[in-house]
């Protein structure tokens, strides 16, 4: 990294207990990308696994903001975004592999359309295959939508009709946060990522936030990275999926009608109520109570 030119782009990542997998990519982007000036940003959220030792030790050059509380991935990338110095900011996963230099297309993106806020680049799973990374704007009809192109996706029949979709550039209404290219001016302007999001839907309020101020985002095939995928959430299964709801709640009441909030409550309530009677799970217990309890999300550190 050349820092004595100005920064172009400030790749930001959060860790969290990561040390198995962020030395693959601190590699990659260090490997692939050759842009005359770049930095490296990694928020450490009070991991306990040498994760801050590692990098450290491993990679002097990277910069490393300690927190001291694990509050989630929305701040943590805030957390780094104050820091940034760079035009641009590319808010990357750990669990994400760079294959080649990809920050130049998204720069000559963003440069020829100033209308253009947001840009996600194509994710591919480990053996090359396509990775969904967009989604149609959250609500009822675009869940179900979402999840019909998921479940579609599993189909050998339908896989090469949804893969054609993807073939050109496009605007979507959401990008996934494992890879997302956003100006900087904007991500200030939005005052980053709403921290009452712990995990999950920061990145569709993000996007839908970005969208309320006329900008456009963009989804290109034309350069890709490799993304793990859930490598963090497998480690505390249950408590993100008690999170899921808590965010896709506080996401309704940010964002949508208040017919779509009182019938998201109630499928809910019957889903999670049928669930804990069915099997006495106590996380379906603690979801029907968010329900009647929840106001604003509280981050829970200890997940």
């Amino acid at each position: 990294m050349n820092q004595q030119q100005p920064i172009s782009v400030s790749i930001i990542l959060v860790n969290y207990n990561g040390a198995e997998i962020l030395p693959d990519c601190l590699n990659s982007i260090q490997k692939f990308i050759d842009l005359p000036s770049y930095e490296i940003i990694v928020v450490d959220n009070a991991s306990s696994d040498g994760s801050v030792e590692l990098i450290a030790e491993k990679f002097p050059d990277v910069q490393l903001i300690r927190e001291t509380q694990n509050r989630g991935f929305g701040a943590g990338n805030n957390a780094g975004a104050k820091v940034a110095s760079g035009e641009f900011l590319f808010l990357l996963n750990t669990d994400t592999i760079i294959t080649h230099n990809i920050l130049p297309h998204l720069i000559d993106l963003m440069q020829a359309d100033s209308q253009v806020g947001i840009i996600g680049p194509k994710l591919l799973n480990p053996d090359g295959s396509l990775q969904i990374s967009v989604s149609p704007a959250l609500g009822i009809k675009g869940e179900y939508q979402a999840r019909q192109m998921h479940l579609d996706y599993l189909n050998n029949s339908e896989r090469n009709l949804i893969e054609q979709q993807f073939q050109q550039i496009q605007e979507v209404d959401i990008v996934v946060g494992a890879a997302f290219f956003i100006r900087s001016s904007l991500f200030q302007k939005l005052n980053g990522f709403d921290e009452n999001f712990f995990m999950y839907f920061e990145e569709s309020d993000l996007c839908q936030r970005a969208q309320y101020e006329g900008y456009k985002i963009i989804y290109t095939p034309d350069v890709s990275l490799i993304h793990l995928q859930g490598y963090s959430i497998q480690k505390a299964v249950n408590a993100m999926a008690i999170e899921y709801r808590r965010s896709q709640i506080y996401y309704y009441q940010k964002h949508r009608p208040w017919w779509e909030q009182f019938g998201l409550r109630v499928y809910l309530f019957y889903k999670f109520f049928g669930e804990f009677i069915t099997t006495a799970n106590p996380n379906s217990l603690k979801i029907i109570f968010l329900l009647f309890s929840m106001k604003k999300p509280v981050a829970q550190a200890n997940i």
